[in-house]
């Protein structure tokens, strides 16, 4: 069986893979804040910045984790096509889970269905991108570990959802999604604990890209989008702040008519 390491650059990788969770789950919320103040193509818009958001942080969290996960006896490969596919799953199903809670009558309803959706999703991501791995053995899961795994996906993406329709401040935005990023990286590391390999040496060559030439890069370029569409939140005025300019204008419009 081969020996394997989380964290083979020390703490590197997990704590800019849980910074990378903060930021997505901090934009995930914000977003949703607009967009439940909005109406319209507008609060569509707003929701699916969220999705993608959340859906962009929870993959790059994975997958900057995976740039320190290493099995002694034997080199690790990605199967490409699998893992970008992975990153279309948390997107869809997260986006399915915030225009649930976004658009539902039933408030309680719609965040349990959203939660238990977004839940699942993240876990099928997490699952896939292992899922993606290529290596000189067979991997195995402890089936107590990955069912917690997933239980903790769901809560997590429940309370995310519940804070995104009842947090408004930017302060406790901050604070829920340091709060939501330590569910993320949880989710994350207990599911990779419920994994083992049976190593079988072998001088072949392994199918797929390295970490580093593929998901380095891509985790790269989508660490820019999250800094970028934060800026880009930061700087859009709010729906209270869209209406204070409004009011401000009328007397000026009344003056001059």
């Amino acid at each position: 069986m081969g020996h394997l390491d989380h964290a083979t650059f020390g703490w590197l990788t997990p704590v800019l893979s849980y910074v990378m969770a903060c930021i997505g789950s901090a934009l995930g919320l914000r977003c949703t804040v607009r967009a439940l103040g909005a109406t319209g193509r507008s609060r569509r818009n707003w929701l699916i910045t969220a999705a993608s958001a959340i859906g962009t942080g929870i993959w790059t969290m994975h997958f900057v984790a995976m740039l320190g996960f290493g099995v002694s006896g034997t080199d690790i490969r990605y199967d490409v096509p699998l893992t970008i596919a992975s990153l279309l799953v948390a997107m869809i199903v997260v986006c399915a889970g915030v225009f649930a809670v976004g658009y539902g009558k039933d408030r309680t309803r719609s965040l349990l269905l959203g939660g238990l959706t977004t839940g699942l999703g993240v876990a099928s991501m997490h699952y896939m991108g292992m899922a993606a791995i290529r290596l000189h053995g067979a991997v195995h899961y402890d089936p107590a570990l990955v069912g917690l795994s997933v239980l903790i996906a769901v809560v997590a993406a429940t309370a995310a959802l519940w804070a995104g329709l009842n947090i408004k401040s930017p302060v406790a935005v901050f604070g829920a999604s340091l709060i939501m990023g330590a569910a993320v990286a949880s989710m994350h590391y207990t599911g990779m604990f419920a994994v083992s390999v049976d190593v079988t040496p072998s001088g072949a060559a392994l199918p797929g890209a390295t970490a580093m030439q593929f998901i380095f890069p891509l985790a790269v370029g989508l660490g820019s989008y999250l800094f970028l569409t934060s800026a880009f939140v930061a700087l859009s005025p709010t729906s209270a702040e869209r209406e204070a300019s409004a009011s401000a204008q009328r007397p000026v419009e009344s003056a001059f008519g």
